[in-house]
């Protein structure tokens, strides 16, 4: 029966985490999980690495702070100036164009169509638009493109903008962290409402 072969843990975690020796070794003792090296050396490192880089991201993220600069917008040029693509099952088709930018809309899930169909419908919803993948946020952890901006009729100052998800459907870490930062964006935002993750748009005034 041959030996397992143990590689350098620490040095390797480091490599992957940049945390000291000293902390990782604590970490791994303290997880009661060190037996679980001998059965996959490089799964147990790298399951290592992975959690200890979502703790390190989730800290990073729950300090995270925004500050608004002077003179930075969005124009609505921009969104006329982009040229939209995407297959035809993808595309939900504006009846009322005044309420939107496109007289399509990229939509990327049944989740969306329906979103979609319903700020259509809705006689309290004076626009909406989906926000084009250029429109970022920077996180820590990469960059976040929000779903929706919508503006209701008769509540001009307020923009719900939302990130839309099925409900039986569960948020990564990384999708968690990266709303967690754009809620505090918008934040910084007189007259700006973020709300994550809805639905439909019944979800926004609940």
């Amino acid at each position: 029966m041959s030996n397992t072969f143990i590689p350098d843990v620490l040095s390797y975690i480091q490599s992957k985490t940049r945390l000291t020796r000293d902390t990782i070794c604590r970490i791994l003792i303290e997880s009661g999980k060190m037996d679980d090296i001998f059965v996959n050396p490089q799964q147990f490192m790298d399951k290592v690495c992975s959690e200890i880089i979502t703790i390190l991201q989730e800290m990073i993220v729950d300090g995270v702070k925004y500050e608004k600069i002077d003179g930075e917008y969005y124009d609505q040029m921009l969104f006329d100036d982009k040229e939209l693509y995407g297959y035809l099952n993808d595309l939900f088709e504006v009846k009322k164009t005044e309420k939107t930018v496109y007289d399509y809309v990229l939509v990327n899930s049944n989740v969306e169509r329906a979103f979609a169909e319903e700020c259509e419908k809705r006689e309290d919803i004076k626009f909406y638009f989906n926000l084009p993948f250029w429109f970022k946020i920077e996180t820590p952890i990469g960059t976040y493109n929000p779903d929706w901006a919508i503006v209701y009729e008769n509540d001009k100052r307020i923009y719900f903008v939302a990130e839309t998800k099925s409900p039986d459907e569960e948020l990564r870490p990384s999708e968690s962290m990266k709303i967690h930062c754009g809620r505090k964006h918008f934040e910084q935002f007189d007259g700006v409402k973020f709300k994550a993750p809805v639905s439909s748009v019944s979800d926004l005034l609940n």
